[in-house]
């Protein structure tokens, strides 16, 4: 798990005048700059008011790029007993529009509870500052899984041209910290697919980054996965590798044929990316007929793998919890 980070980053927010509390919404710490944002959409600085929810465009800078639903609607239920009890933030973009700062799982969650209006507190903000103050909302909060830091980490360096050691800078990180997380991006799809999903950590990829070859990468990943591992093995293992691409499949058991056709190969992909585990399609003797195997690793990982192909509620989420204790770590057929 990783630890908190919010003395640093509190720093990144003062570079702009906000202070590091600035994104607990309703906070001081704008300023001038605050109070003009504040008069021009009609209300004191600091004071909260009632904006439609269906004026607030959703920040284009946000970082993050998968919402829980249980934990929407576990917001939503409490915003329909309790309303919202922190404001978001939005800055006046004209036309009786806002563009939002701080607080999307609040905005979400009242749509979905039906709500018309939101509190919200005014701020004004460089598109540069939205961005940054998005990230590090999501970073104090440690909201943001690190596929999603790393991307938000590379927007930021191409869209203001800001060299890494500016980011660092800018938001108390090291340069080499930066520099590690936007080499993530660097890897196949499927591995960042099972780094995004918490199936394999940081210290156990971090040496794929060695191997060249795509395949390769997603080979090791899957091994790395089964074998479970630790980050001491995985780099032994791309030692290996790089020595002798072959050695995975000099040491594996003779497996059966895997079907040639294109389309399946294509479906395993991306059934791989979207579940973030190692899938398998066998094709059956009768055309269109087969055998497709999706592989967990614990008990959560199976939980993960059940919400995401059922689609299941939180109701149905926690009645699930006492049968999966008992469930082994083996392949899970469909």
């Amino acid at each position: 798990m990783k630890k908190a980070k919010t003395g640093g980053l509190g720093r990144g927010l003062g570079a702009f005048g906000l202070g590091k509390n600035a994104l607990a919404e309703g906070g001081a710490g704008g300023g001038g700059e605050e109070t003009a944002a504040a008069s021009a959409s009609g209300t004191a600085a600091g004071v909260p008011a009632e904006i439609p929810v269906e004026s607030i465009r959703p920040n284009r800078f946000q970082p993050r790029r998968e919402f829980d639903e249980a934990a929407l609607e576990e917001l939503r239920e409490s915003i329909v007993r309790h309303g919202i009890l922190q404001p978001v933030s939005v800055r006046d973009i004209g036309g009786g529009k806002y563009e939002l700062i701080a607080g999307e799982r609040r905005l979400r969650a009242a749509r979905l509870a039906g709500l018309a209006t939101v509190p919200a507190v005014f701020r004004t903000a460089t598109d540069a500052e939205l961005a940054e103050m998005a990230l590090i909302e999501n970073l104090q909060r440690e909201d943001l899984n690190p596929i999603e830091e790393a991307y938000a980490y590379q927007r930021l360096l191409n869209e203001f041209r800001l060299s890494q050691e500016e980011l660092a800078r800018r938001l108390s990180r090291s340069r080499s910290a930066i520099a590690n997380s936007v080499r993530l991006l660097r890897l196949t799809k499927e591995v960042k697919a099972f780094i995004a999903n918490g199936v394999l950590t940081m210290g156990q990829v971090r040496p794929l980054l060695a191997l060249e070859s795509a395949a390769l990468q997603r080979e090791a990943a899957e091994y790395i996965q089964e074998h479970e591992l630790s980050a001491r093995g995985a780099e032994a293992l791309v030692k290996r590798l790089v020595k002798d691409p072959n050695a995975l499949k000099k040491t594996a058991q003779p497996a059966k044929m895997r079907t040639p056709d294109i389309f399946v190969r294509e479906a395993e992909e991306r059934l791989t990316q979207r579940l973030g585990t190692k899938v398998r399609i066998q094709e059956g003797r009768e055309k269109g007929k087969g055998r497709l195997e999706i592989s967990y690793f614990s008990a959560d990982d199976l939980e993960r793998l059940m919400d995401l192909l059922t689609g299941a509620d939180g109701t149905a989420k926690e009645d699930r919890r006492a049968a999966l204790r008992a469930v082994s770590t083996q392949n899970f057929t469909v």
